[in-house]
């Protein structure tokens, strides 16, 4: 019994037809519109119900997070994003130029994460510009969750057209 066939039987490397490739992307866009700027979902609808500690809570966990993403962004944005661009680059060249469908995959996953990641950076951007009240700061936080979801519904949709165009070609032998 080799162990390698094993590995590869069970993790299948043609993305688009592993049931692995879907799961990873379901639990990855779940996780990203659960955790709204790192301030988890549930957090800020109990701050908003409930107020009192809660929302001192979750207004502090808020700022953390705006001053640690501006701050990375401030210290190692423009090599961040330089290299954010090699790589989609790469994986756009790997997989649209020469057929690598792992790459194909990765750039279906990456580009929409990238645009996520501008979306956090501006709101981060906006929420400390503003110093918003509590109800305000919950009414930013609703709209860049919002924002996220339609990204990751986008970016699902996409994949999966994208996905089946690519397993109707294999199945016709293209």
């Amino acid at each position: 019994m080799n162990w390698s066939n094993i590995l590869f039987q069970v993790i299948d490397l043609r993305s688009f037809s592993s049931v692995w490739y879907w799961i990873m992307l379901a639990v990855l866009w779940s996780s990203v519109s659960y955790y709204v700027l790192g301030v988890p979902f549930d957090l800020i609808t109990k701050a908003r119900r409930h107020g009192g500690q809660q929302q001192d809570d979750m207004i502090d966990l808020v700022r953390i997070n705006v001053n640690r993403l501006l701050g990375i962004a401030h210290t190692a944005g423009l090599i961040m994003t330089g290299f954010a661009f090699f790589a989609l680059t790469t994986l756009a060249l790997l997989g649209f130029y020469y057929d690598v469908e792992m790459a194909q995959a990765l750039f279906l996953v990456a580009l929409p994460l990238s645009i996520v990641g501008a979306v956090s950076l501006s709101s981060a951007r906006k929420i400390r510009t503003a110093d918003p009240e509590p109800d305000q700061l919950y009414a930013m936080l609703m709209r860049h969750r919002l924002w996220t979801q339609i990204i990751g519904m986008c970016a699902i949709f996409v994949t999966a057209m994208f996905g089946m165009i690519q397993m109707m070609a294999v199945v016709r032998g293209l």
